[in-house]
């Protein structure tokens, strides 16, 4: 039993290093500049070649009792990335895309909240667009209602999670704020999911109108994206909408704290969903960080089974009620965009 467990406990080890190793060959290949540096492109397989190596000797020496000495270049390489990559610091100060090139930021006194730097682009394409970048107020005592959007591009796991929040909507106005957390990119990079996982991207809010944000997606994307739009509901209605204004306030004072000091992007734990369970935690709510949090796509079913969403409706149901596509096109650039897409959806009447 004994040489057993020591068996399965040099496994175990064997699997971490190659896990280390893994986390070498990601900052290799992502994040170490060697072109900045000066140096040649060959030398990155070199690099990457010669961490395998050292992994292979190291994993052979834990399983075969060789003693420590193979695992000492492994060991070493790691060292040295490690310490290097911990000394990256994310910056607000570099070329970006210019959809992400202004920071928003909010000043708040008493109830009335003015944001700059709200992005309300003009859309002929998703790549040739006009800019505006404005200036809005809102009143914290008209802050009434608070929607979850869901956009789906590549099958039901993965989903981009936005929230809009709505000011006045009890007294007919029905002005939407919303919020999409993003990676900010610089001008010529691209989107990496894994890339994500290596300090490759700046935290970003896009503190948005509606009609940027989900008639991007619907209308302006090639292919277009599906766009869900639920209203989160909660038991009492006095005490829903103080949880909205603590959330919304929550996010003020994130965005406000990412125009000081940037942070990084982190594919698995700083994104567009575990940010919005962070959010709901720091107010005090109570939704679980798990699986439906990680595959974002069913994140709204997460949200559903808490009681968030209307329970009128078994929950594919909803899912299919909710789809807003076809209204967002056929509203496409209207004043009104906001109100139509809403109208007759389950929980907005």
């Amino acid at each position: 039993m004994t040489a057993v467990l020591v068996w399965v406990l040099r496994v175990l080890v064997a699997l971490a290093l190659l896990g280390a190793a893994l986390w070498g060959a990601g900052v290799l290949w992502y994040a170490v500049p060697l072109a900045a540096w000066g140096l040649p492109g060959w030398l990155a397989p070199l690099l990457l070649g010669l961490l395998g190596l050292f992994a292979l000797l190291a994993v052979f020496a834990v399983l075969f009792r060789r003693g420590i000495g193979p695992a000492l270049p492994l060991a070493a390489a790691l060292a040295a990335l490690f310490v290097w990559w911990a000394s990256l610091d994310p910056s607000n100060d570099r070329v970006w895309q210019r959809d992400v090139a202004a920071l928003p930021y909010a000043e708040i006194a008493g109830d009335r909240v003015t944001l700059h730097n709200l992005r309300n682009f003009t859309y002929r394409t998703e790549q040739d667009y006009t800019p505006h970048w404005e200036t809005r107020s809102y009143d914290l005592a008209k802050l009434d209602s608070l929607d979850l959007i869901a956009v789906y591009w590549m099958g039901d796991d993965i989903a981009h999670i936005m929230l809009s929040f709505g000011f006045g909507e009890d007294k007919g106005e029905g002005d939407y704020l919303t919020v999409s957390i993003e990676t900010r990119k610089e001008e010529g990079e691209a989107y990496s999911t894994l890339a994500g996982f290596f300090r490759q991207y700046e935290l970003y809010y896009v503190v948005a109108d509606e009609r940027d944000l989900i008639d991007l997606r619907t209308t302006y994307r090639a292919p277009p994206e599906d766009v869900y739009l639920y209203r989160v509901q909660a038991r009492d209605e006095a005490a829903g909408k103080a949880k909205i204004r603590a959330l919304f306030l929550d996010y003020l004072a994130e965005i406000n704290a990412l125009k000081d000091e940037a942070q990084w992007y982190n594919t698995l734990t700083t994104n567009c969903t575990t940010n919005v369970v962070t959010h709901v935690h720091a107010i005090g709510g109570s939704l679980p960080l798990n699986w439906e949090v990680l595959l974002s796509g069913h994140f709204p079913k997460l949200v559903y089974d808490h009681g968030g969403l209307d329970r009128s409706l078994p929950y594919d149901a909803l899912r299919a009620d909710s789809l807003v596509n076809d209204r967002a096109r056929a509203a496409s650039g209207s004043p009104d965009f906001s109100a139509r897409i809403r109208e007759g959806l389950p929980g907005m009447e």
